[in-house]
């Protein structure tokens, strides 16, 4: 008997490009797993119209019209249920959720982050990597926890900061690692291989010793557990 796909609901702010890399290994059959819905928090985002011409089912939930985060939030997780969406994937949402809505999908809940975590938790990573002198910045791709960007880590890439780089050119840099790494943890997911055993990731059942990172395959022999 066929596997069932993965049923996924992703949450988004902008312009969708992370949601669009899962959306394309998706129907490419690389991971085995389907968008089943798309829920936006501002009227602005452009990865509504995105993820309408992609013909994923789209609803926005625009938080200015909720008279609380509360009531928002409770508005999110019915659209989710409905979807019956076994997997939340964050895909540059910017609002912070509360810990009411992180313990419902813990283990179910999954953001990338563009920095090395625990490194550069929080906004304006690629400004603060550059006035820190770094020569390595990179994102990480983590279960949700109610620690702010402090949840367990899966999957980093890390990525060269370049003489006469700019937020914006490292930031572009950071974010085609992001669309390599994201869609493979949703697979990894949507094949049994990675799950949240308390405050540990498994793969293949076993702690990972440190994260996977993007140029890891899929198939990999499992050396890297603890």
């Amino acid at each position: 008997m066929a596997r069932e796909k993965l049923r996924l609901a992703v949450l988004i702010s902008g312009g969708g490009s992370n949601l669009a890399a899962i959306a394309r290994a998706c129907a490419q059959g690389q991971i085995d797993a389907q968008i089943v819905h798309v829920i936006a928090d501002r009227g602005t985002a452009g990865g509504i119209e995105l993820a309408k011409s992609m013909g994923l089912p789209t609803t926005l939930l625009e938080f200015s019209r909720y008279p609380s985060r509360e009531d928002h939030e409770r508005a999110i997780i019915a659209t989710i249920e409905e979807s019956d969406a076994q997997l939340v994937v964050l895909a540059g949402y910017m609002r912070v959720l509360s810990a009411a809505f992180v313990s419902k999908f813990l283990g179910r809940l999954l953001n990338v982050h563009p920095s090395l975590l625990p490194k550069y938790k929080g906004l304006h990573t690629h400004r603060r990597v550059l006035e820190a002198g770094e020569r390595e910045h990179g994102a990480s791709v983590h279960f949700v926890s109610v620690d702010l960007d402090g949840g367990p880590i899966i999957c980093q890439a890390r990525v060269p900061v370049l003489p006469g780089d700019t937020e914006q050119t490292l930031a572009a840099r950071v974010l085609t690692r992001e669309h390599r790494i994201y869609p493979k943890v949703v697979g990894l997911i949507a094949a049994g291989r990675v799950r949240l055993h308390g405050d540990r990731v498994l793969l293949d059942g076993q702690p990972l010793a440190i994260p996977l990172n993007d140029n890891d395959s899929p198939m990999m022999p499992q050396q890297r557990h603890a």
